[in-house]
């Protein structure tokens, strides 16, 4: 299982907190953002991880972080020169992934779940972490997943109007080595971007094979994206430490 950490992208619902940096590189209480998905694939038992930044903070990217020795893990680099859509790490990090098993996990994501059994007993496909969110309005920013009393996935919509259900795509993401072609394949979304969420995408590609398996957690999970949400993830560090 090799492991994806997507840190690119401008963050510019955080400016003017990232005019200057990035919101990966920003503090979460005691540790840069970033430290957190890191510490999620290696709680999981992935040491081998390919970090993807845009070019403006890569220097900041590479002295914070080195050989990635300090987390008992092994880091390669690659650079996202336009933020075109989360699925396109799977096209950034084809030869890095080869023919192995991928997790990616998004860069701003901070998690208190322990993914290592569920990545473990992978065996091909797709395999989303997903949560219920208490307000329509939370569920409303994210990826909606419908699923029936046994956990398969019945749909995936982004950002939809009218949510089918609380459940929402966490950013974290387990595929087969395949993921690297369907996403080469995907046509952009109607907002310009490789989805991975949306319609058409890279979930939706593997739901409709068949072969998309989805894992309900209740532990701590935020998007640490907005100046709200990013503040709260503070907080529960705080608490927590």
């Amino acid at each position: 299982m090799k492991g994806i950490v997507l840190a690119g992208g401008r963050a510019t619902r955080l400016r003017p907190l990232t005019w200057v940096i990035s919101k990966q590189l920003l503090p979460v209480y005691n540790k840069p953002m970033i430290y957190y998905p890191i510490e999620t694939l290696v709680r999981a038992g992935i040491d081998d991880i390919l970090i993807i930044l845009s070019p403006e903070n890569s220097g900041l990217f590479l002295n914070l972080l080195g050989t990635g020795e300090q987390f008992g893990a092994h880091f390669s680099y690659a650079i996202q020169k336009e933020p075109r859509g989360l699925a396109e790490a799977f096209v950034i990090g084809e030869d890095f992934i080869g023919k192995d098993d991928v997790t990616m996990i998004l860069g701003d994501n901070i998690f208190d779940e322990d993914f290592s059994e569920k990545i473990k007993n992978f065996k091909s496909g797709g395999q989303i972490y997903i949560k219920k969110l208490p307000t329509m309005e939370e569920v409303k920013r994210f990826g909606v997943v419908e699923i029936d009393e046994n956990n398969t996935v019945l749909s995936i919509e982004e950002k939809p109007e009218h949510p089918k259900s609380m459940f929402v795509s966490t950013g974290i993401y387990t595929f087969d080595h395949r993921v690297c072609e369907i996403a080469k394949n995907l046509k952009p979304s109607a907002r310009g971007e490789i989805e991975i969420s949306g319609n058409p995408s890279v979930s939706n590609t593997f739901l409709e094979k068949g072969e998309l398996k989805a894992f309900v957690f209740d532990s701590y999970w935020q998007d640490a994206g907005t100046f709200d949400s990013l503040l709260e993830a503070a907080n529960h560090m705080a608490e927590k430490n």
